[in-house]
């Protein structure tokens, strides 16, 4: 009886937070924050009324929350909201099929496509996602050409750049940095699994699956660079970006490479996954960290600020960079389950690591999961105002600098509403809905 009480709570704390964030958008899309004033808006930086933001948590984030609230629910209002939310993208949607990073309805004109952050690649995402849900010819047009310009804009050598098309500088090369390459391996594994059978997106696997093999450096620093030239050499991005080896990109494609050869079940996908572990055992520093950067030809660890000015020490860094970019990462859990991931990948087989990755839970398992589930709940509706937001109260982020001044420790604090608070939120509330229907149904 507790149980659907409080499943009733996260239906009508679901139902009025959906309402009350629906309201924010411009276009049908969203921001990063706004105050609850909406006198205020940020993305990355500050925000007019007639901007949103592409990169998550912006409008493919909030897209999928509504989505995902959908699918629980069977609540069209919801499939509604994200059908608004895919439309403003469509409409931002530029010559070449992807976006930039925002959207900017006074002036639609974009002249790249950006993957960097996550940008046309979460769009891409949620548009592909949405089209599984609904029969709208204008929706399932954009999301083919999204997928046809993921395949347009695939480097011969089966990476992806920076930024498409070219630019003549750092941006033209096979980028791992924040992910960019990562993720459109991703995007490209769920239209594999959405639109079956399409031997284009199976060779886009194929050619960035051999990507991953030949641009592994060799022994003895068998892991991967942020970014690679023309001539497949690690090579200088931003001036505090230099050519090394990557710990943070080298863990990405240990797990690229698994979720590889899980779509392809090829075990030579695999390859090159014992060496690179072994070698980010090897290069721990002694605090327990990892150096993001690690010095080509000695393995020792690379710090620089702008204007490609090498220091010796993290401390040594201006603030702008030693607190604005992670310069050391802690990699121990990520790296442990790597391990693991992968010794299942040897000796289970794809089909076997495919069920345990997405596993079927048994009544108890459902049970385990709603009772750890259920304060986070209760707070989320703790948390909740009438009107439906979540506020974070006091959040504290760093201040706009004007162009050309440097960020030096400068914080603004004030309440604020988050895309990603609310994203977060909703997906715990529909999980424990969707659990709840699966005890109540058997």
């Amino acid at each position: 009886m507790q149980a659907n009480n409080l499943k009733k709570k996260a239906e009508a704390s679901l139902q009025k937070g959906i309402t009350y964030f629906h309201s924010l958008n411009t276009h049908g899309g969203y921001v990063y924050h706004v105050t609850p004033d909406l006198s205020l808006r940020w993305g990355e930086g500050p925000k007019d009324n007639e901007t949103i933001e592409v990169q998550p948590p912006g409008t493919p984030a909030v897209g999928m929350s509504f989505l995902k609230a959908y699918q629980v629910t069977g609540n069209n209002e919801y499939l509604n909201d994200a059908k608004e939310a895919a439309y403003a993208l469509i409409q931002g949607q530029n010559k070449y099929g992807g976006w930039e990073h925002t959207i900017d309805f006074k002036h639609l004109e974009s002249d790249h496509v950006s993957f960097d952050d996550n940008q046309s690649q979460s769009a891409v995402r949620f548009l592909m996602a949405l089209d599984q849900e609904m029969n709208d010819s204008i929706l399932s047009a954009a999301t083919q050409r999204a997928i046809g310009m993921m395949i347009e804009t695939q480097l011969s050598n089966g990476g992806w750049p920076h930024y498409y098309p070219e630019q003549g500088n750092y941006h033209d090369y096979a980028t791992f940095n924040d992910g960019g390459i990562n993720d459109c391996i991703e995007v490209m594994i769920e239209a594999y699994q959405y639109y079956k059978n399409n031997e284009v997106i199976e060779k886009s696997l194929r050619k960035v699956a051999r990507f991953l093999n030949i641009s592994q450096l060799p022994p003895p620093q068998p892991g991967w660079a942020q970014q690679y030239n023309e001539y497949l050499q690690p090579a200088w991005a931003r001036t505090f970006e230099p050519p090394a080896i990557c710990s943070s990109v080298t863990i990405k494609n240990i797990n690229s490479l698994i979720d590889l050869y899980l779509a392809l079940h090829d075990k030579t996908i695999l390859e090159p996954i014992p060496d690179a572990l072994k070698y980010l055992d090897e290069v721990r520093m002694e605090n327990g960290m990892w150096a993001r950067f690690i010095e080509l030809g000695t393995n020792k660890p690379l710090y620089y600020d702008r204007n490609r000015i090498r220091v010796d020490n993290l401390e040594d860094l201006h603030p702008e960079r030693r607190k604005g970019y992670a310069y050391q990462i802690n990699i121990e859990h990520y790296l442990e389950y790597s391990k693991k991931r992968y010794d299942k990948a040897l000796n289970l087989g794809y089909q076997e690591l495919w069920n345990e990755e997405h596993p079927t839970l048994s009544m108890s398992e459902i049970n385990k999961r709603l009772e750890k589930l259920a304060p986070m709940v209760q707070e989320i509706i703790d948390a909740q105002e009438s009107s439906g937001a979540w506020i974070t109260k006091n959040d504290k982020f760093k201040k706009t600098m004007p162009k050309g001044e440097r960020w030096n420790n400068q914080y603004e604090v004030m309440d604020r509403i988050s895309s990603r608070v609310f994203n977060r939120n909703i997906d715990i509330l529909c999980e424990y809905i969707k659990l709840s229907n699966e005890l109540n149904n058997n």
